[in-house]
C-alpha cells in the first residue's frame, strides 16, 4: 500500500503512472489514498483526485472500485460540501453514458465496415468456421464483445448511485434524476429484467427509510418537497412499466403511488392523479376487471370535468362516451355465487383493496358489500349526468340494453350503433396526459352484452325456441359461441334454459328435479321426516353404572378443572382487553382534544397573521400613492418650467397625480408629433418640385453627351480593328519563315522518338513479368498456408471431439457404479431395518409378559388383556412354551440356558457376510461378541433396541 504526504502527490504519480500505460497502478495508488484515513478532511485536491478516480475506473470497467471510492468520498464530504459529491456523481454517470454509446456506435460501424483480406475468397475460413459452429451473426457477436460489457456497466453505475444516495437528505434531487434516467435506459433498450430489479431496489430503499426513522441525515418523507420528489420517480415508474407492457409490475407501482399518497393529508396535483387514473384504466383493462376499470374512468372524467380548464366539448364527450362504454362492458353477473368461504373473504379483501386504489370507501359490512356494482355505477353515471355529456350512439346505447325491451330486434338495433361506435375515438387534443381513446375496444365485451340481454328478454317471453330462430336473433357470433355464453350464464345463475340438441330447441325455465324449488322441497321434507321419526321413537338412553363412571371419574375431573382454569384466564383476558380498550378510547379523546384545540390556536395564529398581511398591504399602498404623488408633483414643476407658448396651463389648485401628469405628458408629445410631421410632409413636397425641375433641365444635356460619346467610340473601334489586322498579318510571315527552317530536323526527330519508345517498352515488359511471377509464387504461398491451417483447425476440432466422447463414457461409467452401489445400499438397509422391526417386536412381546407375571404376582385384579395385535406385515410370535428355537432366531437371556442345555444349536452360516468369494473381515465376530454381551438386558427394559450405529454393515 503506498503512502503519500500530500493528495496532490498521488494525483501526480497517478499521471505519471498513466502516461507509460499503467493504469491498474494508478488506480489502486488512488483508491488506496481515498480510503485510507489520513484523507477524512475534504479539500479542493481531493475532488480533483476523484475525477480522475473516476475516469481510471470507467476506462476499465472496474464498478466495485468506483462504489468504495465514492462511499468513502461520501463520508468525507457529507457535512462539508455536499455539492462536491453531486458533481462527482454526474460526472460519474456521464462517463457511463458516454462510454455506452461510443461502444454502441463503434459496433454500428464496424457492422457497416468492409473487411476483406483476400479478394479472391468471398469469407474468411475463420468467419466460416465461427459462423457453423457458433450459429450466431457478425452483429450478435459485436454487441456481445462490444456493447453488452458497457451497457451491464453503465446498470451498475445506476445501482451504485442509487445505492449511495438512498439515506441523503441533501441529494435527494440528485436520486430522483439517477432513478429517471435508470427507467430511461430500461426503456430505451427494452431491458425488462432490469426494471423489475431497479423497482424492487427503490420499494426496498423507501421501506428501510420508513423502517430505520432515527438514520442521520435521512429524508424527511413529510416534508412536501421530498414526497413530492418520491411521487415523480413513481408516476415515472408507472410511465414506463405500462410503456414495456409489465402489468404486474405497473399495479405494484400503483400501490406505491397510493403509499405515498396516504403518508401525508394533501391531495397530490391533479396532473399527477390523471396520469395514476389514466394508467389504471389501462391496468385494469389488461386484467379484464371492468369493474374497476369502469370506476377509474369515472374518477378520471370528474378530474378532467373539474380541473382542466382548456377541455373542449368533443373532448369531454369522448371522454364520458368511453366511461359509459366501460360501465356498460361489466359483466351482468357475479362470478362469485358458487365460491367457498375461503374464496369470498378473498374476493371481499381484493374488492377493498381495488377500491382504495380508486378512491372509494367501502363498507365492511356484508349488507353493504355491494357497493361497487354495475347497478350503482350506471346510478351514479345517470345521476352526476355523465350519460348527458356522451354522444347520442351512447345513449340510444345505454337506453337499448338497460331500459328497453325489445327481445326479438334487440340485436339488429344494437348492431348499427357498435358499428358506428367502433369508429369514433383518437387522440384528445386539449387532454394530452390523457391516453388515446378507442371506443372499437369495448365492442366486443358489449356484443357479449347484447346477447344475455337478448336471452334473458326471450326467457321472459317464450319457453321453447329452435336453435335456428335463437341464432337468428343473436347475429354477433355463431351458435357455437353463444352456447358457451349460455353455459357461463347458466353456471352462475343469471339464465335458467336447456339446449336440446336432439330436438334442436332451446327449453327456458327451470325444469325437472334440478330446480332450486324442488330441491330445498325435498331437504325440508327429509328434515320433517327425520323429526316424525324422533317423536314416535325416542332414543333410548342407557342407564349409567357406578362401575363404568369411577374408572374416569378422576380424568373428567381433572378435565373440568382445566376447563375452569381455561374460562379464568379468557375472561382475565377479556378484562384486560376491555381495560386496554378504555385506555384506547381515553388515548383517543385526549388526542381529539388536543387536535381540536391545536386547530384552534392555529386557526387564531392564521386569523393574526392575515390581519397582519392586511395591515401591511393597506401600508404599502399608501406608500405607493404617497411615491406616485410625489412623482407627479415633480413632473408638474418640469411641465412648468419647460411651458411653452400655446401650451395649455395647468392649474395648481386641482388635485394632480402622475397618471393625469402622465396623461398631459403624453398628449402634449402627441401634438408636437403631429406639427413636425405636417413639416416633413411640407418639406418633402418642395423637395419634390425641386427634383423634378433639376431633371427637365438636364434631359437635353445628357442626350448630347450620350450622342457625342457614341461617335467617339465608333472612331477608336475601327482605329483598333486595323492595327489587329496588321499584326496578325507579320506574325503569320514570321511564323512561315520559321516553318521552313525547322522541316529539314523532321526526320532526325523522328528516329529519336522510335528509339526512346522501343526501350522504354522493353523495360516495362521486364517489369510486368516480374510482377506477375511475385503475384504467383505469394498466391501459391498463401494457398499452400491455408491448406495448413484448415489441416490443423480439423485435427483439434477431430481431437476435442475424443476427449469429449471419452469423458462421456467415463462419466456413464461413473453413473452406472454409483446408481449400483446406491441399490447395494438400499437393500442392505432395508434388511437392517427387517431385523431391527423383529426384534423391537419380540422385546415388545416379552415386556407384556413380564408386565402380566409381575401383577399376577401381585395379586392386583385389573381386566383381562386384551389380545395383542401385531402390526401389519409382522411376523407371530412363538409363546413362551414353545420348542427349542429354530437355529437363526433370537432366544431370550431367561430361557438361553434351557434351550442351550437341551440341545446345542447347530452352526450356522453367516447371514450377513458376503456372497461373492472374497475373504471376510473381523466386523462380524466382533457384531456376535457384542450381541451375545447385550443378551442378558432385553428381558426387562424396554430402551434395549439394537441402535443403528451398532448394526452391522453389509459386506
Amino acid at each position: 500500500m503506498s503512502t503519500f504526504v500530500k493528495p496532490e502527490n498521488a494525483l501526480k504519480r497517478a499521471e505519471e503512472l498513466i502516461n507509460v500505460g499503467q493504469k491498474q497502478d494508478a488506480l489502486q495508488a488512488l483508491h488506496d489514498l481515498i480510503t485510507s484515513k489520513r484523507s477524512r478532511a475534504w479539500q479542493k485536491t481531493l475532488e480533483r483526485i476523484m475525477f480522475k478516480y473516476i475516469e481510471l475506473c470507467v476506462d476499465m470497467r472496474r464498478g466495485r472500485f468506483a462504489k468504495d471510492g465514492l462511499i468513502q468520498y461520501r463520508i468525507v464530504c457529507q457535512q462539508v460540501n455536499v455539492t462536491s459529491l453531486e458533481e462527482v456523481i454526474k460526472h460519474f454517470m456521464h462517463l457511463s453514458t458516454e462510454k455506452a454509446e461510443q461502444a454502441r456506435a463503434q459496433a454500428q460501424a464496424l457492422e457497416e465496415a468492409l473487411d476483406v483480406d483476400d479478394l479472391e475468397a468471398d469469407k474468411r475460413p475463420e468467419d466460416l468456421m465461427l459462423s457453423y459452429v457458433g450459429g450466431e451473426k457478425g452483429k450478435d457477436r459485436s454487441d456481445r464483445e462490444l456493447v453488452t460489457p458497457w451497457f451491464k456497466f453503465l446498470w451498475e453505475t445506476y445501482r451504485t448511485v442509487l445505492e449511495i444516495l438512498r439515506n441523503n437528505s441533501k441529494l435527494e434531487a440528485l436520486y430522483a434524476m439517477t432513478a429517471h434516467r435508470a427507467f430511461q435506459f430500461c426503456k430505451q433498450y427494452k431491458r425488462t429484467t432490469e426494471f423489475r430489479r431497479l423497482c424492487e431496489i427503490i420499494r426496498n430503499h423507501l421501506a428501510n427509510l420508513n423502517k430505520y426513522r432515527d438514520q442521520r441525515d435521512r429524508p424527511d418523507l413529510s416534508a412536501p418537497e421530498s414526497l413530492q420528489l418520491y411521487l415523480d420517480t413513481r408516476v415515472e415508474q408507472l410511465k414506463i412499466a405500462t410503456e414495456l407492457e409489465l402489468w404486474q409490475e405497473a399495479f405494484r407501482s400503483v400501490e406505491d403511488i397510493y403509499g405515498l399518497m396516504c403518508m401525508v393529508k394533501k391531495t397530490p396535483k391533479a396532473s399527477v392523479m390523471v396520469v395514476y387514473y389514466a394508467k389504471l384504466t389501462e391496468i385494469f383493462w389488461i386484467s379484464n376487471s371492468h369493474m374497476y376499470h369502469a370506476y377509474a374512468w369515472l374518477k378520471l372524467f370528474n378530474l378532467q370535468k373539474s380541473f382542466n380548464k382548456n377541455l373542449s366539448q368533443k373532448d369531454l364527450q369522448m371522454i364520458a362516451s368511453s366511461v359509459v362504454l366501460a360501465a356498460l362492458s361489466v359483466s351482468l353477473y357475479e362470478r362469485s355465487s358458487r365460491a367457498s368461504h375461503l374464496e369470498l373473504e378473498n374476493e371481499k379483501e381484493r374488492n377493498l383493496r381495488m377500491a382504495d386504489l380508486i378512491g372509494f370507501n367501502v363498507d365492511l359490512k356484508v349488507e353493504n358489500r355491494e357497493m361497487l356494482s354495475r347497478s350503482s355505477l350506471l346510478s351514479e353515471l345517470v345521476a352526476k349526468g355523465v350519460l348527458n355529456c356522451a354522444t347520442q350512439e351512447v345513449k340510444d346505447l345505454y337506453h337499448l340494453l338497460e331500459h328497453d325491451f325489445f327481445p326479438l330486434e334487440l340485436a339488429i338495433k344494437v348492431q348499427p350503433l357498435l358499428t358506428k361506435i367502433s369508429k369514433l375515438g383518437g387522440k384528445l387534443a386539449s387532454a394530452s396526459s390523457l391516453p388515446e381513446v378507442q371506443l372499437s375496444q369495448y365492442v366486443p365485451a358489449l356484443e357479449k352484452i347484447a346477447s344475455l340481454r337478448v336471452l334473458q328478454q326471450v326467457s321472459q317471453v317464450y319457453q321453447t325456441m329452435k336453435i335456428e330462430g335463437l341464432d337468428q336473433l343473436i347475429p354477433f357470433f355463431n351458435f357455437l359461441v353463444v352456447e358457451k355464453v349460455i353455459v357461463e350464464a347458466v353456471k352462475h345463475k343469471f339464465l335458467a334454459l336447456k339446449i336440446d340438441h336432439a330436438k334442436g330447441v332451446v327449453q327456458f325455465g327451470d325444469q325437472g328435479l334440478e330446480s332450486d324449488v324442488l330441491r330445498d322441497h325435498l331437504a325440508t321434507l327429509a328434515e320433517n321426516l327425520n323429526k316424525a321419526r324422533d317423536m314416535i321413537y325416542p332414543p333410548r338412553k342407557k342407564g349409567s353404572k357406578l362401575g363404568e363412571i369411577l374408572p374416569s371419574l378422576a380424568e373428567t375431573v381433572d378435565r373440568e378443572h382445566k376447563r375452569l382454569l381455561a374460562r379464568k384466564s379468557i375472561i382475565e383476558k377479556r378484562k384486560e382487553e376491555h381495560e386496554r380498550q378504555l385506555l384506547e378510547m381515553e388515548h383517543e379523546e385526549e388526542s381529539r382534544r388536543l387536535k381540536l384545540q391545536k386547530g384552534t390556536e392555529e386557526a387564531e395564529q392564521k386569523r393574526l397573521a392575515s390581519e397582519f398581511e392586511q395591515r401591511r398591504n393597506q401600508r404599502i399602498l399608501k406608500e405607493i400613492e404617497e411615491r406616485e404623488l410625489q412623482e407627479a408633483q415633480a413632473l408638474l414643476q418640469e411641465a412648468v418650467k419647460g411651458k411653452r407658448r400655446g401650451k395649455k396651463p395647468i392649474l395648481e389648485g386641482e388635485k394632480v397625480t402622475k397618471q393625469t401628469v402622465m396623461e398631459l405628458a403624453r398628449s402634449e408629445q402627441l401634438r408636437e408629433r403631429q406639427e413636425m410631421e405636417k413639416k416633413l410632409q411640407k418639406l418633402a413636397k418642395t423637395m419634390d418640385y425641386l427634383e423634378r425641375a433639376k431633371r427637365e433641365e438636364s434631359a437635353p444635356l445628357i442626350e448630347a453627351a450620350f450622342q457625342h460619346r457614341l461617335v467617339e467610340e465608333r472612331q477608336r473601334h475601327e482605329h483598333d480593328q486595323q492595327q489587329e489586322v496588321e499584326i496578325s498579318r507579320q506574325r503569320h510571315d514570321g511564323d512561315l519563315k520559321e516553318k521552313n527552317r525547322l522541316a529539314r530536323m523532321a526526320d532526325n526527330k523522328r528516329i529519336f522518338q522510335e528509339r526512346a519508345l522501343q526501350s522504354r517498352q522493353a523495360e516495362y515488359d521486364r517489369i510486368r513479368a516480374q510482377r506477375e511471377e511475385q503475384i504467383r509464387q505469394e498466391l501459391q504461398a498463401r494457398r499452400q498456408e491455408r491448406e495448413i491451417m484448415r489441416k490443423r483447425k480439423f485435427f483439434l476440432i477431430e481431437e476435442q471431439k475424443r476427449r469429449e466422447r471419452e469423458a462421456r463414457e467415463a462419466e456413464a461409467r461413473r453413473i452406472a457404479e454409483e446408481e449400483r452401489r446406491k441399490k447395494e445400499d438400499a437393500e442392505r438397509k432395508a434388511k437392517l431395518d427387517e431385523i431391527a422391526e423383529k426384534q423391537r417386536q419380540r422385546e415388545r412381546e416379552l415386556e407384556e409378559k413380564a408386565r402380566l407375571q409381575k401383577e399376577a404376582l401381585l395379586g392386583r385384579a385389573a381386566e383381562p388383556p386384551r389380545p395383542y395385535e401385531p402390526p401389519a406385515g409382522a411376523h407371530p410370535v412363538e409363546p413362551l412354551g414353545a420348542a427349542a428355537p429354530s437355529p437363526g432366531k433370537y432366544v431370550p437371556s431367561f430361557r438361553r440356558g434351557a434351550a442351550e442345555s437341551a440341545a446345542p444349536p447347530p452352526e450356522q452360516p453367516d447371514r450377513w457376510g458376503r456372497q461373492d468369494d472374497r475373504p471376510p473381515q473381523g466386523g462380524g465376530d466382533r457384531w456376535r461378541s457384542s450381541g451375545d454381551s447385550r443378551g442378558s438386558s432385553f428381558g426387562g427394559s424396554s430402551r434395549s433396541i439394537w441402535p443403528s450405529s451398532r448394526i452391522p454393515p453389509r459386506r
